[in-house]
């Protein structure tokens, strides 16, 4: 699919961790779009679209009118709608549901902003569409679930989750939580209630999940190597032609990457053993949590090196829990490129679980 859409698989290096790409960045929007989940680059990408007549319409996700966190999907014909899609939204949706919709509004020039599963099945769409052209913005995956769910995890939080208005990852280990008051709160990674939710919280499709960045967009725009800014994967010429568009309106630089991720890894990896074994996890000591927290910023995997370490521990968890829970499909769930990151943590196919292994 990477050669039907780009032209050309990955091709080694960082493409075998992010998928092809024709340039990386370093991005953040001049003046931030208010209420943006970061500076807005995502949804800018698609006003800029709709403004030159490049498509009629933009499939995306808009909150739904009862609950803010919940995602519903919308066909946007207008630049200035483009601000209802801002923020984030957590929850399953069915995106693709409205290409029905769009080819009864006879609409032939579209764009679509989806998270990868999506994306990998508008791909396999894509020829039976009828697009005069089709423009993909992609966002990085973040594991899914319910957004039922989600407020639980919400209310494991804060003691009011009810006025919670943001939540985001980011990449110096913390995840920020803003308020209707005007509050902003930052909890370190290791200080998250993950052990607490359930086993089911995230579902196997989330845990098995063998592409985290979004290979087959046109461009990704997430936040992992950003480093307090977005990161910006150009993957081919339609995604070069959007991000071209902006003009001096993004700010673009280098990624940089610093740190060591093999000791992070190798923690992951062992804990999502024990996890997949149905053992419980080691939790740190609570003393330790605090000093750890400080240190991960300064001395662990940032920039570039954090991408690659979250995309080596989602190969090992896909690895891990398909072995546990569902090995019969080992052998179509998990390209090669899955197995070569894996590798330098022992993980390797077994009989049967590849392709290639089992041909030989």
């Amino acid at each position: 699919m990477e050669q039907l859409v780009h032209g050309r698989a990955r091709s080694g290096g960082d493409e075998n961790f992010f998928g092809p790409f024709q340039t990386m960045h370093r991005a953040r929007m001049a003046e931030p779009a208010k209420g943006a989940q970061w500076t807005g680059i995502t949804t800018a990408l698609a006003a800029d679209l709709l403004e030159q007549g490049k498509v009629e319409a933009v499939l995306t996700m808009v909150p739904d009118d009862e609950d803010v966190w919940k995602p519903k999907p919308a066909l946007i014909m207008t630049p200035g709608e483009m601000s209802r899609a801002r923020g984030m939204r957590m929850g399953y949706a069915p995106l693709l549901a409205l290409l029905e919709e769009a080819q009864r509004l006879g609409i032939k020039r579209l764009a679509v902003i989806g998270i990868p599963c999506q994306i990998y099945a508008l791909r396999a769409l894509e020829a039976e569409l009828g697009l005069e052209r089709l423009y993909v913005i992609g966002t990085p995956c973040s594991d899914n679930t319910t957004t039922e769910n989600f407020h639980t995890f919400l209310a494991l939080l804060d003691e009011a989750p009810e006025t919670i208005t943001y939540l985001e990852f980011r990449a110096d280990y913390q995840v920020e939580l803003r308020f209707a008051d005007g509050r902003q709160r930052l909890i370190p990674f290791l200080s998250l209630p993950i052990s607490d939710l359930p086993r089911d919280f995230f579902p196997l499709t989330c845990r098995t999940c063998v592409d985290y960045t979004n290979s087959l967009a046109d461009i990704t725009v997430g936040y992992m190597a950003g480093q307090g800014e977005q990161w910006v994967l150009v993957r081919n010429g339609r995604g070069a032609e959007m991000l071209a568009g902006l003009g001096d309106r993004v700010v673009l630089s280098t990624p940089e990457s610093a740190g060591k991720r093999a000791g992070a890894v190798k923690g992951f990896v062992a804990n999502t053993e024990r996890a997949a074994g149905g053992l419980p996890l080691r939790r740190m000591p609570n003393w330790l949590r605090p000093i750890v927290s400080w240190l991960q910023p300064r001395i662990g995997p940032r920039g570039l090196e954090f991408a690659r370490a979250r995309v080596e521990m989602k190969a090992a968890e896909t690895i891990l829990h398909l072995r546990r829970e569902a090995p019969a499909k080992m052998k179509n769930m998990v390209p090669q490129h899955v197995w070569s990151i894996a590798r330098p943590y022992g993980l390797t196919p077994r009989q049967d679980e590849s392709r290639s292994s089992k041909s030989k």
